[in-house]
């Protein structure tokens, strides 16, 4: 009778102590929040000085911020929460000056047009030669 009285003092401690590390490990699920647009190097990368606000949309999207008086200043702002892990945010700023593109600043770099080339390979069909 002690002996079973004793195995299951010994039983239930086990699965206390072992439960507490299992409920730390067992945290609700948690997903991933992406808000704004996400500019990626490439798009940034496709940007020229005097484009019109019209190409500038086809490229990065329409912008997260259009200010009622800075019109010529468009903000797109990307964040991106994890479920677990560390938040990220990048910004671009892009400026315009007699409705062409002037300047941007933000902290995307644009992607290397040289390694775009070694990433993609270009195959160019031409019209079939007559026998």
């Amino acid at each position: 009778m002690h002996l079973r009285i004793l195995c299951a003092i010994v039983a239930g401690s086990v699965v206390a102590l072992s439960g507490c590390s299992l409920a730390e490990r067992l945290t609700p699920y948690k997903i991933d929040v992406r808000q704004g647009n996400d500019v990626t190097p490439e798009m940034v990368a496709q940007l020229k000085k005097g484009m019109s606000k019209d190409q500038v949309r086809f490229v990065l999207g329409t912008p997260l911020v259009t200010d009622v008086f800075h019109a010529d200043r468009w903000d797109y702002v990307y964040r991106f929460q994890p479920g677990r892990g560390k938040v990220s945010e990048r910004r671009l700023t892009v400026y315009f000056k007699d409705g062409v593109l002037d300047r941007v600043i933000g902290d995307i770099e644009p992607a290397d047009p040289s390694e775009e080339k070694e990433k993609i390979r270009v195959i160019e069909i031409g019209p079939a030669k007559a026998k």
